[in-house]
């Protein structure tokens, strides 16, 4: 595929998810240009053991990580649990309900990779594959800690409710 194919297929992706990721429209569309630009630099280190589209937001994320480093900008976890504005099955529920705010301080304060793999799945309803590939595991791995991010999720919320 060429670069200018990949640009025009996963552009709209790529924003969505900086968008929900920094909610900040502007910020999603400068981060987008420079996303697709590192992309473009590096296209040929891409082996294909993923998606492609998972690859660009792989970038995507690390782009606007370097960004806050950069400006020295700190996210609470509370600012980045608002952007947060669909999850499937668990938090799809809670969020919904007088228990949002809870239940986003919950999420946030799962462990690593719990957090993170809950995140990939509820951003970017991406397969189970694509979050293996992402941290060098298992598609079975990336289903296990999901799950029991999940159950952990639903464990918090239900000794906070007493």
């Amino acid at each position: 595929m060429k670069f200018e194919e990949a640009y025009r297929q996963y552009f709209d992706e790529v924003y969505r998810f900086l968008c929900k990721l920094t909610g900040s429209r502007a910020l999603a569309e400068e981060l987008t240009g420079e996303t697709f630009f590192k992309a473009m630099r590096a296209i040929d280190h891409f082996r294909g053991e993923c998606e492609l589209s998972v690859w660009l937001c792989q970038i995507a994320k690390n782009t606007y990580y370097g960004y806050l480093r950069k400006n020295k900008r700190i996210v609470s976890e509370n600012e980045l649990a608002e952007r947060i504005e669909t999850a499937p099955d668990v938090l799809e529920q809670v969020l919904v309900s007088d228990a949002a705010d809870r239940a986003k301080q919950q999420l946030h304060a799962l462990p690593e990779p719990y957090r993170e793999v809950f995140m990939w799945r509820a951003l970017m309803d991406m397969s189970f594959a694509e979050i293996g590939v992402l941290f060098g595991k298992s598609a079975n791995w990336a289903c296990v800690t999901y799950h029991r991010a999940r159950k952990m999720l639903l464990e918090r919320m239900e000794e906070q409710d007493g």
